[in-house]
């Protein structure tokens, strides 16, 4: 799947959703939420929960930083542990974690993952759960449209982007931003494109 967003000079970022294993035991829901918003808007990641005797707690992951951004436990006389700097707010619905998160900053563009900790025999498993990719738009960017939000093409198939930006951009991008970020291609206000290897073979660029 990829995942971009025009903007001037930081245009589109293409982020290749990761296979996850399958957890022997069983897990929660597998399934991918896509979440676009602004700076300094508020968003809510939701995480089911199977609600068994044997669960512990719930993390959320940031994955491309393999960090445990917050971690929520079972037993509420337990601290909820969070990296997100007094910006969120977890509650517990029904049998799912919802966590809101206040004033989005540019950071927080990340792939998420619901992480869920059981014990089994007596030991803890981690049982993989739902994933969020969340992009955080800069305010500045607010008169860039684009199409398709993202695309999710087989191997060997060709992918259509389309940007329209404000004319008094300077420059604009177009970049790459999974495990290893990267410029695609670059065009001047003159109308100079510039593309990046490994692209130069593989992309086509037009303006209308």
């Amino acid at each position: 799947m990829l995942w971009m967003l025009c903007v001037p000079s930081a245009s589109i970022f293409l982020l290749l959703l990761p296979c996850f294993p399958a957890q022997d035991g069983g897990g929660n829901e597998k399934s991918t939420d896509i979440i676009s918003a602004w700076e300094e808007d508020s968003i809510s990641i939701t995480c089911p929960m199977n609600g068994s005797q044997n669960q512990v707690g719930m993390y959320l992951r940031n994955i491309r930083q393999n960090l445990n951004m917050i971690y929520f436990p079972k037993d509420k006389s337990q601290k909820v542990d969070c990296s997100f700097e007094n910006r969120t707010k977890c509650s517990k619905e029904g049998e799912t974690l919802r966590i809101t998160l206040h004033r989005l900053q540019q950071s927080d563009s990340q792939i998420y993952l619901c992480s869920e900790i059981v014990k089994i025999n007596g030991f803890p498993k981690e049982l993989y759960g739902k994933t969020t990719i969340v992009l955080v738009k800069a305010n500045s960017s607010r008169t860039v449209e684009q199409s398709p939000l993202y695309a999710n093409p087989e191997r060997g198939q060709s992918v259509n982007i389309t940007c329209v930006y404000s004319s008094q951009a300077e420059k604009f991008y177009l970049l790459k931003a999974h495990m290893q970020r990267g410029k695609v291609l670059s065009v001047s206000k003159l109308n100079v494109p510039d593309v990046f290897p490994p692209f130069k073979d593989r992309l086509q660029y037009s303006r209308e």
